[in-house]
């Protein structure tokens, strides 16, 4: 019997609308926080869009999703996992009516997604509040910020009732605490005399309150839904079998699982209560919160998963790496991507058993690949074997956890299955795609659409289910 991955697995690929869109003025779609941050998530802000932002232009799917989608269909995707641009729904935030302009929008992507069987996995928030809830409301410290996400989730819920069953609240909800402007709408210097762990803890009970509603309202409307939570899966090891090291890697992997924890078990875990009452956080709940968050968890666990890292109870001596909005102690039995990121295949398979023993609900690899510096050969074509060799090991475990472990994962999508503007770094040239956007750093070239070689091997994948990547 030839080895393979489980019936219905939903194999595709992902993208988020702020990296990939454009048209970030047009029909009607206001400004959300990426359009004032050209140089990643460390650097300055601007007071308006300028030119040298390569996310106003992103890779104009906007205006050439048509095209986009075929070439996702002709690798016989299963699944494609967006966002919906809050301001292009609403484009303040805090408007009365919706920009019918902008729903049109995605009714159109939806359309021609089931025109060709792929199934839509939508983000409800991808890192791009609308810019004027930051400026008007200071982000999600504002509990008004609930309301006002409640309202856009009913509507998009509402619209896309009969074309979207897969949805996902907010990517990487646990980012706040390393960049809690993208994430939350937080600008630190906006809250004078506030300290700044209770002003990014109090917009993650909003968010968690916020992600409960919109499973609430999901549910209700459209009844064979499913709505996931969206972690960044840092796995961490201990550096070495010091108790000291162990210790520290027990305690940055509560880190990383407090965040899921709370939309799992819909309640704050008690070492997150007590790291609260230590660093003296105090959460202001309205009446109703927490039996909001207790009734309505999310149905199934999604990740992103590119590294993992190690802990160390001193670093004193020893070498560090970055990697997926980290930097963390290197591990010297891993390779290293050209943008210093680690590449453990086997650790993929670590984290799902670890997500699927602790929480016991389905698993949705939502965000997983190889950001490399692609060429175009003289004759056209784009040799990324490095690319097909990263996910081959990949995929391998992650049917070892389905197998062997006991994992029921729902599906699969490669992060920047096409070439987007990275997010980290604001460039095309840390690419990940299996399709070539040809566009440089500063946005020049023809925008045109080139298969890589890792785009014909990873149709093959989707076509026999896993199959071939265990033939001779």
């Amino acid at each position: 019997m030839a080895i393979k991955f489980p019936e219905g697995f939903l194999w595709g690929g992902a993208t988020a609308a702020n990296q990939f869109e454009g048209a970030y003025n047009e029909d009607g779609k206001g400004l959300s926080i990426q359009d004032i941050m050209p140089h990643g998530i460390k650097a300055p802000l601007t007071d308006e869009p300028t030119e040298d932002n390569m996310k106003l232009i992103g890779i104009d799917f906007y205006h050439r999703y048509k095209e986009d989608i075929k070439l996702f269909a002709e690798m016989g995707f299963k699944t494609f996992r967006l966002s919906i641009a809050w301001s292009r729904i609403f484009p303040n935030g805090d408007d009365k009516e919706p920009n019918e302009k902008g729903l049109q929008f995605y009714d159109n992507v939806f359309d021609e997604l089931a025109k060709y069987g792929i199934e839509p996995l939508v983000t409800m928030s991808h890192y791009e509040p609308p810019l004027n809830l930051v400026l008007k409301y200071n982000g999600w410290y504002n509990r008004k910020l609930v309301g006002f996400f409640e309202t856009f989730v009913k509507t998009i819920c509402e619209r896309y009732k009969n074309k979207v069953k897969y949805w996902l609240t907010f990517n990487e909800v646990d980012s706040m605490i390393r960049h809690p402007y993208t994430t939350g709408g937080l600008i630190e210097d906006r809250f004078p005399g506030i300290k700044w762990n209770q002003v990014i803890f109090q917009a993650m009970h909003h968010q968690f309150v916020a992600s409960a509603l919109a499973t609430k309202i999901c549910h209700e409307i459209i009844s064979d839904s499913m709505v996931g939570c969206m972690l960044t899966k840092l796995t961490y090891y201990p550096y070495s079998c010091k108790p000291e090291d162990v210790l520290q890697a027990q305690q940055d992997m509560r880190g990383t699982y407090c965040y899921s924890d709370t939309q799992v078990f819909g309640e704050y875990p008690a070492y997150l209560l007590a790291k609260f009452k230590n660093e003296g956080v105090e959460i202001v709940k309205e009446p109703g919160d927490d039996e909001v968050m207790k009734k309505y968890p999310v149905d199934f666990v999604s990740f992103s998963y590119y590294m993992s890292s190690c802990s160390a109870a001193s670093r004193e001596g020893l070498d560090t790496a970055v990697g997926n909005t980290v930097t963390a102690v290197k591990n010297p039995y891993l390779p290293s991507s050209e943008w210093g990121w680690q590449i453990d295949p086997i650790g993929l398979r670590i984290s799902m058993v670890d997500l699927y023993d602790r929480y016991r609900k389905p698993l949705f690899i939502v965000e997983n690949g190889l950001g490399a510096k692609d060429v175009v050969l003289p004759d056209g074509t784009i040799d990324d074997q490095y690319r097909i060799d990263y996910f081959d090991c990949h995929f391998k475990e992650m049917l070892n956890a389905i197998e062997i472990d006991g994992v029921e994962c729902l599906g699969y999508t490669s992060w920047g299955c096409i070439d987007i503007v990275s997010e980290s770094t604001k460039q095309m040239s840390k690419r990940y795609g299996f399709i070539y956007v040809d566009a440089d750093d500063y946005g020049k070239g023809t925008y045109k659409r080139i298969p890589k070689k890792s785009f014909y091997w990873y149709k093959k994948v989707i076509e026999t289910n896993g199959a071939c990547l265990f033939e001779d």
